[in-house]
């Protein structure tokens, strides 16, 4: 029999301590088989697994008609997370974000309906323009609230000024945030925002988009030419090269706790409160068991204090994405 995942907190919900990113099941990376990604989720939610996270921006709408298909017949056993604000052509191009009234009860309603449902958990405002109003954003959110087609509202990969402003206008639920051993800028500001306002942290690629998987060594383990991380300075071939030095770092300290680098990984995050909550994607059922385990493994303060030392926030080589794109996110 296995062990049930322990329970965390985002804000007033209480939730299993791992959730299932679904990005890789329709784009952004390698090619998925759709058979096995909806498989996957069933898994996912038979293992106890209640957060299941999308975008409307996933492979331009078929993240959420993927999902829907998916949770047919157990609506009422999980937490839908979909986003919405961040705009890409028919091409798959970054356009930038938006925030005004009509294009988000538009994008919500448009949601729904790939979704297959009457409301989504969580609503997640993705990400925010410089100069941006959140609070017209969030004027919009609260509406949907208050019609039921939202239950709780989130932001994501925001500035601690913007947290505050948001939960001003209606209380954030949680910040979701990318937030692993190679992506820990929120800890600067954002992570003691969110504690002193009593919001919880979903830790999006908790695994590095792959890298801490130890799967990627070279530009020739990534996807095809339309894989995103080839687009991405962290894993040019330079910066790659250099990059693996994280991994040998890692190696060594998973060995000793007879775990994967992957596992390691998701376990130090777990170790990092109550109220944290990871969401590593995957689209095939046997990672999903490898990166569920992870919620078992206990660690000492010691061996979190030696993870750390190993991999220092400034150990990565390359930011996080092109120029572009990160002009649009911690604003």
């Amino acid at each position: 029999m296995r062990t049930p995942l322990p329970t965390r907190r985002l804000g007033d919900l209480e939730l299993p301590a791992q959730g299932l990113g679904c990005l890789g099941m329709s784009s952004f990376y390698a090619p998925a088989d759709p058979a096995e990604a909806v498989l996957t989720v069933r898994r996912a939610i038979d293992r106890g697994v209640t957060l299941l996270d999308t975008a409307d921006v996933q492979g331009l709408g078929e993240g959420e008609r993927l999902l829907g298909k998916a949770i047919t017949g157990r609506r009422d056993q999980v937490l839908i997370s979909t986003k919405v604000g961040l705009q890409r052509d028919r091409d798959g191009r970054f356009l930038g974000v938006r925030g005004d009234r009509d294009y988000i009860r538009r994008r919500c309603h448009d949601s729904l309906d790939r979704l297959g449902v009457d409301h989504v958990d969580l609503y997640v405002k993705h990400w925010v323009a410089p100069g941006e109003k959140i609070e017209e954003a969030f004027g919009a959110l609260a509406e949907l609230v208050a019609e039921g087609k939202v239950r709780h509202l989130c932001l994501s990969e925001v500035s601690a000024d913007t947290i505050r402003r948001a939960h001003a206008v209606h209380p954030v639920t949680a910040v979701q945030s990318e937030w692993s051993l190679w992506s820990r800028s929120i800890e600067a500001e954002v992570l003691a925002t969110c504690r002193e306002l009593g919001i919880g942290l979903i830790a999006s690629c908790p695994l590095g988009r792959g890298f801490l998987t130890d799967r990627v060594h070279s530009t020739a383990d990534l996807g095809p030419e339309q894989d995103f991380r080839r687009t991405l300075p962290r894993f040019d071939e330079s910066n790659l090269m250099r990059n693996q030095a994280v991994l040998g770092a890692l190696r060594s300290l998973a060995a000793g706790h007879g775990v994967t680098v992957a596992q390691l990984a998701l376990a130090w995050l777990h170790h990092q409160g109550d109220d944290v909550v990871p969401i590593p994607g995957t689209r095939s059922r046997a990672h999903l068991e490898e990166n569920l385990a992870a919620a078992q493994v206990r660690l000492s303060a010691r061996d979190r204090a030696e993870i750390e030392a190993a991999v220092p926030a400034t150990a990565v080589h390359g930011e996080r994405y092109t120029p572009f794109l990160m002009r649009l996110v911690d604003n």
